[in-house]
Parts: structure tokens; C-alpha cells; sequence
């Protein structure tokens, strides 16, 4: 009789053969497509450009890795060729690719119009239907309004900025014995901890928020992953590991729900909970969202905004000069308030600098819900429409060397009009004031407090969604 361990081992080879089989052809079909013949323009008002072979079409080539700090070589090869607006087949779709403001600007304004939100079924299984990146019309109304109402009012709110800066302190406090640190993953947890307290009153001490944390990481490395669910796979652990985030929530949100009469913490479930107008599993997915946005996009802005200041001696410089400043005018060791924010001016240049530069986000999912004419060309009915948001920032016809940081550009108001890190339109992140304040207030206390130089070759890289390969590893020296 055959041991049931022998055939399940070969199950298993057979299953790691032919995915390497799997990923051998897609690889090779996205060579053969990169030197297929290009189709012209056709006899049609569509955009010019090349659909690619069919189903797996340009979409390895467009995804392929590349430093934030660029467009990538599939944007510039395509652009070249076609211009700043044409024709692909990604995701499975013929699409529209959109490099041009103007455009980019008409499709977020659009939203519900001409327009819908239309991300693939790999990104709505990993984040739930009812995810605010994902539903339309009133539901998504609702359900980001109420995000944008508590926003609003706790990035003023002092209880909560005295948290934020007193968790900047600790946080770069506890590094004084270190000569390394790994920059992004301390950001993660710093990110991750201030959005706990905010949402769910929960301190850095709890035991839930480790656990919370190694979920969260698991779901991002799964998210950017080739989206194949096969047991042990990344997208697969992210899958589960979002099951078990929403798990957690339900299980605080029933706690809440049970306790006595009278008792609040103040925070934003008491607020959703106390006007009752979602259901359980809005609920779940609001509070899933706002975590997932405050950690992920937040980290992500602070490790730019560090890695290029690393490299921008002058900019640091003066940064540091209006924070002493701001210090001096201040007793020892209080805490900053929402008006000493209002006076990091050129904080707010270097900050909004870094996501020109840095690139957080490098497009959004579109479908066009009609024939929507733009110039001479038309965008068909139901065809995907990528507006790449990252593209004009890097672009020089709107940027003197744009690749350059260079935060004095932000004194002209003019290039506020040209850069949309946060998109636009209905769907723009509510959360991203919030990201500015954390950014600058953690910034407050780590230029005060180091000097740093990145260890290694790094930097972020964009897939789509940033990343830093090495973790953006520092090494810091005490002022």
C-alpha cells in the first residue's frame, strides 16, 4: 500500500512543477509580447497603442518593479511611442492609460458620471466588498463621510495630538542605545499604534495590537502579490490574515456593543456606534479601511520624506531651523499643539515634496460607464480606464527636473494644481491630512534629535504600491 505521506509529497511537486510551469509561460509570453509586432492606430477614434496578446496582455509588463522616483520603463517606452494617453490591455481588459493631468483630472472629477471605481476580483477578495475603495454610490457616500467627519475633527482635537506627539517622543527616545534601525518597519508600528488609539482607544501595551500588526504586514505582502490563491501562497496568507483583522474588530466591536450604559471612550467606534447608522459589516469594514490606510499610507510618507531628506543636506537644514525655532518658543518638554502645526510651513513644502517624488500610490482602477469623448479620442463603454496619478509629477513639461527634491517649488501655488498623490474627486483619501500632521510631528522630534545616513543602496520602489526592499535600514548619531 502507497504511504499517504509519499503521495502527498508528490501531490505537492506536481502543484510546485506546474505553478513554475505556469509562471514560465506567462513569462514568456510577456517576452514574445514585448517584441511582437506593435499594432498601430486603427481606423477607430480610440487612443492609439498595442492591446498586447490576448488575456494575459501588457499587465507583467506594466506591474514590473521600478523606483517610485520614475514613471517605469513600460510608462516611458508607451509614451514615446503614443503619447501621454494610449491604449493597453491590463488586468485582463482593453484599457485606457492615462499620463496626462488634464485627463487624470476629468476621470476623478467624473466619479459616478462618466466614471466607476472598478478594481479587480483579486483586490475585492482581499479587501471585502464593502471596502470604501469598492462600493459606489450612496453606500460609499455614507460610508466616507463618516470617515471624513471623524477625521476632521480629531486631527485638532488635543487629547489626540498631545497621544501623537508624545508617541513621536518615546518612539525616537527609545533609539538613543541604537546605532541601526530599521526605518520602515519602526514606521509601521509608530503608523499602526496612533491609528489604534484613535479608532479603537487601544495602547501600544494592549495584546491584541502585536498581533494586529503581524496581520497587517502579511496582508501587504500578499496584496502587491501575484494574485494566485493556492495554500501557502502570499495572497492567500493576506486573504486569511484580513478574515482574521476582521475577526478582532467584530470581536471588540460585540464588546463595546454589551457594554453598560453611559460608558464611552471617546473614540471613533463609540462615534459610529453611538449613531448606529451602519450595519455590523459596514462597521467591520469602515474601521478595516481607516487601519489599513493610516498604517500603510502614513508609514509610507514618513519613510520617504526621511529617505530624501538623507540626501538633501540643505532642505534638512532649514527644516531643522524652523522646528528649533518652534522648540524655543515652547516649555521644556511640552507638547506640540495644532497650531504650532499650522506654523510648519516649509515642513508642509518637504512633506508634499516627498510625495511628488516618492510616489505612494502610482494609479487608480477606473470603468468607463459610457462613450466618453476627450479631444479628438474615445474612451468606449465599458472599457478599464488607469489614470497613472504618478505620471505627472515626474513630468518635465509641468516640472522643472522633476526627478530633482527639491521643496522650495511648493512656494510657487501653482504646483499644488499639478500633483494628486492622494487622487481626486469623491475618492479622495480622507485620511490625508491626518498623514500630513503625524508626518510632521514625528518629523519634529526626530530632526531635533538625529542625524542619519541610509546604510545601504535603497530606494522605494513602487509595485505598484511603495515599498523599500531593504526596510530603508538607518544609521543614526545623537545631536
Amino acid at each position: 500500500m502507497t504511504s499517504p505521506i509519499f503521495s502527498w509529497s508528490i501531490v505537492l511537486q506536481l502543484v510546485i512543477v506546474g505553478f513554475a510551469l505556469l509562471l514560465g509561460l506567462l513569462a514568456l509570453i510577456s517576452i514574445f509580447s514585448k517584441y511582437a509586432p506593435l499594432q498601430v492606430n486603427q481606423a477607430d477614434d480610440t487612443p492609439p497603442g498595442s492591446l498586447g496578446w490576448p488575456l494575459v496582455g501588457k499587465t507583467l509588463e506594466y506591474l514590473k518593479p521600478h523606483k517610485s522616483n520614475s514613471t517605469g520603463q513600460f510608462l516611458q517606452e508607451h509614451c514615446s511611442r503614443y503619447g501621454r494617453v494610449f491604449k493597453s490591455h491590463l488586468f485582463g481588459n482593453p484599457t485606457i492609460v492615462s499620463c496626462d493631468l488634464e485627463l487624470n483630472t476629468f476621470i476623478l472629477q467624473n466619479e459616478g458620471k462618466l466614471f466607476a471605481s472598478s478594481y479587480p476580483k483579486s483586490v475585492q477578495s482581499i479587501l471585502g466588498k464593502l471596502s470604501m475603495l469598492l462600493v459606489s454610490g450612496e453606500q460609499h457616500r455614507k460610508i466616507r463621510s463618516t470617515a471624513v467627519s471623524h477625521i476632521g475633527t480629531s486631527k485638532s482635537r488635543p487629547d489626540f495630538l498631545r497621544y501623537i506627539d508624545k508617541l513621536s517622543s518615546s518612539l525616537t527616545e527609545s533609539w538613543k542605545e541604537r546605532k541601526r534601525v530599521p526605518f520602515f518597519k519602526e514606521a509601521k508600528e509608530f503608523t499602526l499604534h496612533v491609528m489604534l488609539k484613535n479608532l479603537l482607544d487601544m495602547e501600544p501595551g494592549d495584546p491584541i495590537a502585536p498581533r494586529i500588526l503581524q496581520d497587517f504586514l502579511t496582508f501587504m505582502e500578499g496584496f502587491v502579490s501575484l494574485p494566485l490563491y493556492i495554500p501557502g501562497s502570499p495572497y492567500a496568507k493576506a486573504v486569511k490574515a484580513r478574515t482574521r483583522i476582521s475577526s478582532t474588530l467584530r470581536v471588540i466591536i460585540n464588546e463595546r456593543k454589551t457594554r453598560k450604559e453611559g460608558y464611552s471612550r471617546g473614540d471613533f467606534l463609540d462615534e459610529i456606534l453611538q449613531k448606529g447608522h451602519l450595519d455590523d459589516e459596514e462597521e467591520v469594514s469602515i474601521v478595516l479601511d481607516l487601519l489599513l490606510a493610516g498604517y500603510e499610507t502614513t508609514s509610507g510618507l514618513i519613510a520617504l520624506v526621511v529617505y530624501f531628506l538623507a540626501q538633501a543636506p540643505k532642505a534638512l537644514q532649514q527644516l531643522k531651523d524652523e522646528h528649533r525655532k518652534l522648540r524655543g518658543n515652547k516649555a521644556d518638554g511640552e507638547p506640540l499643539n495644532f497650531e504650532d502645526y499650522k506654523q510648519m510651513e516649509f515642513t508642509m513644502n518637504v512633506i508634499n515634496e516627498a510625495l511628488r517624488c516618492g510616489n505612494l500610490v502610482k494609479f487608480v482602477h477606473r470603468r468607463a460607464l459610457k462613450d466618453v469623448k476627450f479631444r479628438e479620442y474615445v474612451i468606449p463603454a465599458g472599457w478599464k480606464v488607469l489614470p497613472v496619478i504618478s505620471a505627472p509629477h515626474l513630468d518635465p513639461a509641468l516640472h522643472q527636473h522633476p526627478s530633482v527634491f527639491n521643496p522650495w517649488r511648493w512656494e510657487d501655488e501653482a504646483t499644488s494644481k499639478k500633483v494628486a498623490p492622494f487622487g481626486g474627486g469623491s475618492r479622495l483619501c480622507p485620511g490625508s491630512d491626518l498623514a500630513k500632521l503625524e508626518t510632521a510631528f514625528f518629523l519634529h522630534h526626530f530632526v531635533l534629535t538625529y542625524s542619519w545616513k541610509i546604510k545601504e543602496d535603497e530606494c522605494p520602489v513602487s509595485h505598484p504600491y511603495l515599498e523599500f526592499k531593504r526596510g530603508l535600514l538607518l544609521e543614526i548619531e545623537p545631536l
